[in-house]
């Protein structure tokens, strides 16, 4: 019966996984992550996908390339769409589009100008999913669209109903002080979650909604009272009371549906528009493993970004893990610099060959994971070639 259980839960997983767009934009912090990184022109950067907007970031450092990465071929959907509107030339449209999350004149200006910088398969998908931006209908950001956008939405609406706390949470990005928002955010914590609330965080489907499969669940459940609830309420406190909101542009987004040109990704701000359009194409997107990448495209590159999927690979698939470092390893130079993130507080998966290959840096990992942003990740790893 529990194997039954546990074997349903993974294949619902997979079901939202793989039919959906999980993940409208990151959430990883790549101020964090352009410090760890160190990118430089001859940079090769091979990461997986996501939402996009690291990868643009990344592009600020004006590396070589970068080899975006996704089973999921509605993520390198979103990000050549991302790079179409670059492509395009009006930063208006861009923020309209990413920044407020709605373009009244969007079937035009796809029409017109985006569509034909699309690959056909991400020409199939917003084809059939430009709504996403029109603004009509009850979730009329296009950040409360896809899976995590869906859960976001329905956080909106439950804060937005509760009108002192919806207040005194917006008074947290525009504190003097931290000490101010430190004093704003203790008023309000306890109120913060009901059981309602708590009852639907803590259930599988909202966490499959995230994209959170259920060997990172099953750490919430044994280290937490309160679940994935108390885990998102100890990063709340971590967040609000020990990093100024002024430019967390994360919470800002899933807190409004949008952002403000005050606080937003570096690729939304306006100075950064004309670099980023003249290199937009040194981003290249691949629908595959990384592993399969690396079979296809040999080379001797220079970074990996990870995020957290060996987690999973750890939990359902081992000979996945272990073939991804192999050649990993295969396709690096001495130098070259591994990036991943993970739910549990210490790894423990990593091979024998791994850590006889790789030095781990602490120092600097340490440093900027306390200054993380985004707060959600147990753990960040930054591995060294030797």
């Amino acid at each position: 019966m529990v194997k039954n259980k546990l074997q349903l839960k993974d294949w619902l997983f997979k079901q939202v996984h793989t039919r959906n767009l999980v993940y409208n934009t990151c959430w990883e912090d790549p101020r964090c992550d352009r410090e760890l990184l160190q990118l430089q022109a001859d940079s090769e950067v091979v990461m997986i996908t996501s939402a996009g907007c690291n990868a643009l970031a990344y592009l600020l450092d004006e590396p070589s390339s970068i080899h975006t990465i996704d089973v999921n071929p509605r993520q390198n959907a979103l990000m050549e769409l991302k790079k179409a509107t670059f492509k395009a030339g009006v930063y208006g449209d861009l923020f309209k589009m990413f920044g407020e999350g709605v373009h009244q004149g969007v079937d035009y200006l796809y029409t017109a100008k985006l569509r034909k910088y699309l690959p056909s398969y991400a020409q199939e998908y917003w084809d059939k999913n430009l709504n996403y931006f029109n603004g009509r209908g009850l979730r009329k950001s296009f950040y409360f669209h896809g899976t995590s956008g869906t859960f976001a939405w329905l956080a909106h609406q439950y804060f937005k109903r509760r009108k002192n706390v919806h207040r005194q949470f917006a008074q947290l990005f525009h504190a003097a002080s931290l000490e101010e928002q430190k004093d704003i955010y203790n008023s309000i914590e306890s109120r913060l979650v009901n059981k309602p609330l708590q009852w639907m965080v803590n259930r599988h489907l909202s966490m499959c909604l995230l994209g959170v499969p259920r060997s990172q669940q099953e750490l919430f459940v044994n280290e937490y009272e309160k679940g994935a609830t108390g885990f998102i309420l100890e990063c709340l406190r971590h967040i609000c009371t020990e990093i100024p909101m002024s430019d967390n542009y994360f919470y800002h987004l899933y807190f409004h549906g949008y952002y403000s040109k005050e606080c937003a990704p570096a690729y939304l701000k306006e100075e950064n528009f004309a670099p980023l359009n003249q290199n937009i194409d040194r981003i290249q997107t691949h629908t595959q493993t990384i592993a399969d990448f690396l079979k296809e495209k040999p080379g001797e590159y220079s970074h990996y970004i990870l995020l957290d999927h060996q987690d999973w690979l750890a939990d359902n698939n081992l000979p996945a893990l272990e073939e991804e470092w192999r050649l990993i390893l295969q396709n690096s130079r001495p130098g070259t610099r591994i990036l991943l993130r993970s739910a549990a507080q210490e790894v423990n998966f990593f091979p024998n060959f791994v850590k006889e290959r790789l030095h781990f840096e602490q120092e600097l990992t340490q440093k900027t994971h306390r200054e993380d942003r985004v707060g959600t990740y147990a753990s960040v790893y930054l591995g060294i070639v030797k």
